[in-house]
């Protein structure tokens, strides 16, 4: 008699060699008919570190369940989280990217190590998204991201509140026009329980995203983390993936091309994080896709932004649910040409099939806009090149009158300095700051500017000065905000050229970044540069600056 533990490792016999294989299974309860079923982990990344993975424990022992329910075996196993939110403004938000790689590698190493047949994916914080899905692409074994919710909003004197009003209230505060008892009141509310940020910040956008790349289930991507619709959500999702391993259909059959072109369009569609640039970087090169920065570009100019949401509109990820989810989004841009309808997803159906019973968008929807009348005629993610960013730097360009500046360089080698400047009203409208040595080296970790950009938002400078920085954005920022400049100041990159006074401009209608210093300054000046020394020597940071590649590259750690 042969027995199994699953498809792809060697068959266990009843011999005595493998007597230790499957006493190791016996004691975690396994029957003998249990080898001959599917082992499917389950990957969990709750922790009570913050509200956006707080509530996953519930959905994971559902998974469970559901599993088993299916006729399958189920292993639970953990990844961790960085809250973004939390770690903003602090050393600890140079770890944030750095857990992304190691969310992934934890997938990788538990899947891979354990020999299971597919996995289930929760995940609910920034880079449990993209952590998870690299992890799914690495191990390439039927798979299925569960996003762990968005989180309902706060409210305090008929106002919605989200993360994004805390920090925009520091700058209101600071300036003068918010009172203290309303800076308080506006901090105690924000979060009113658990789940992910609830404007369309990163956590959010890559989840509407993977829904359209064809790993997550229609639906799955807006819910709310406390609502109850989330528990037939995981029910449908283990049926599909034990469908899926008896298949064999895998996230690299998923991932291809023109599955990434469909989660890009959703991307611009929804006014998405400029975090996804990165990340889906990072994802192509997990999949073995071949997606480069200008390939943004490329999807921006011919899809709309068709979504009304926070940070730069007026809805949250859970209004969006319930005008009618991504799904609605999708069909408006397939029924527009600007879908591929073909590409597979893991209900083993097409996107087309997938969404052939969504209604078309109706009149009157406040959250969607239809093709012939978008908030935006193009994408907002735009790709700025210039003698400041060879490689590409990506804008948000939303919410802006004039996405054009020039002015002069208030220049930062720290972002708590550049805060400091902020607070003190150093800072004019037609500056242009610059935040640099933050890239994936020169941070290490390329950090989130939420700090500084919420409080030139929250003193009414969103629209009036620049900032452009090597590091990143949070997916609640906009304003005239340049990120991801590549080479980073650490590399040598122009920026770390720059020096306080010289002329800078934004131009996002030319997709250009430029200093005004003639080369033969500008050689004078890198001749002068000297690299700093690392700011970490040993562990998890100096292993991250010593990998990492250029942000234009996605700051993966395996592009050899």
């Amino acid at each position: 008699m042969t027995l199994k533990i699953n498809r792809r490792s060697a068959h266990i016999t009843e011999g005595v060699a493998r007597a230790p294989n499957r006493s190791m299974y016996y004691a975690l309860g396994y029957k003998q008919a249990d080898f001959a079923k599917a082992m499917i982990g389950v990957a969990s990344g709750h922790s009570t570190i913050t509200p956006c993975n707080s509530g996953l424990q519930r959905l994971a022992d559902i998974a469970v369940k559901s599993v088993e329910a299916a006729g399958a075996k189920a292993q639970l196993f953990g990844t961790p989280t960085i809250s973004d939110g939390m770690a903003m403004g602090t050393e600890g938000m140079k770890y944030s990217l750095v857990s992304r790689e190691v969310i992934a590698d934890c997938i990788e190493t538990c899947v891979q190590g354990q020999w299971m047949d597919g996995v289930i994916v929760i995940g609910g914080c920034d880079k449990n998204m993209p952590g998870g899905m690299m992890g799914m692409l690495r191990a390439n074994v039927p798979s299925v991201f569960i996003y762990g919710g968005t989180i309902l909003p706060g409210h305090y004197k008929g106002q919605d509140l989200n993360i994004v009003s805390v920090f925009e209230a520091v700058g209101q505060y600071t300036a003068g026009h918010m009172s203290k008892e309303d800076f308080c009141s506006v901090e105690c509310l924000a979060i009113p329980g658990s789940g992910s940020c609830g404007g369309m910040y990163t956590a959010n956008t890559m989840s509407s995203s993977f829904e359209a790349l064809g790993l997550s289930l229609p639906h799955a991507s807006t819910m709310a983390n406390v609502e109850n619709e989330i528990t037939g959500l995981i029910e449908r999702a283990a049926q599909v993936v034990v469908e899926a391993v008896k298949n064999d259909l895998k996230p690299r059959d998923i991932v291809t091309r023109k599955s990434i072109e469909n989660a890009v369009a959703v991307i611009m569609a929804i006014g998405g994080s400029t975090n996804a640039v990165l990340h889906y970087l990072a994802i192509a090169h997990a999949a073995g896709v071949e997606w480069t920065i200008d390939d943004f570009e490329r999807v921006r100019k011919k899809v709309p932004v068709l979504c009304d949401l926070k940070p730069s509109g007026q809805y949250l990820a859970i209004d969006l649910h319930r005008a009618g989810g991504v799904p609605l989004v999708m069909r408006e841009l397939l029924d527009a040409g600007l879908l591929h309808g073909d590409c597979m997803t893991i209900t083993g159906r097409t996107v087309a099939e997938n969404l052939a019973d969504v209604p078309p968008l109706q009149p009157g929807n406040k959250v969607i806009r239809k093709i012939s009348d978008p908030l935006y005629a193009q994408g907002h993610l735009a790709i700025l090149k210039g003698n400041l960013s060879t490689e590409g730097a990506v804008a948000k360009i939303t919410g802006l009158k004039n996405p054009v500046i020039t002015g002069p360089a208030r220049v930062f080698d720290d972002e708590q300095s550049a805060l400091e400047a902020i607070m003190a009203g150093k800072i004019k409208a037609g500056d242009v700051m610059v935040l640099r040595y933050l890239g994936p080296k020169g941070g290490p970790g390329m950090p989130e500017m939420l700090a500084p950009t919420g409080a030139l938002i929250g003193q009414g400078l969103g629209g009036s000065v620049g900032l452009i920085t090597d590091g990143r954005f949070s997916g609640g920022t906009w304003g005239m905000v340049v990120g991801h400049v590549a080479p980073e100041a650490f590399e040598g990159g122009t920026i770390a050229l720059v020096h306080e006074g010289d002329a800078i401009t934004i131009d996002a209608h030319q997709l250009l970044l430029q200093l005004h210093v003639d080369d033969a300054e500008l050689a004078r000046r890198r001749a002068a540069w000297t690299k700093p020394a690392p700011r970490y020597t040993r562990g998890v940071l100096a292993k991250f600056a010593r990998d990492a590649c250029s942000a234009s590259g996605g700051a993966v750690l395996d592009r050899f």
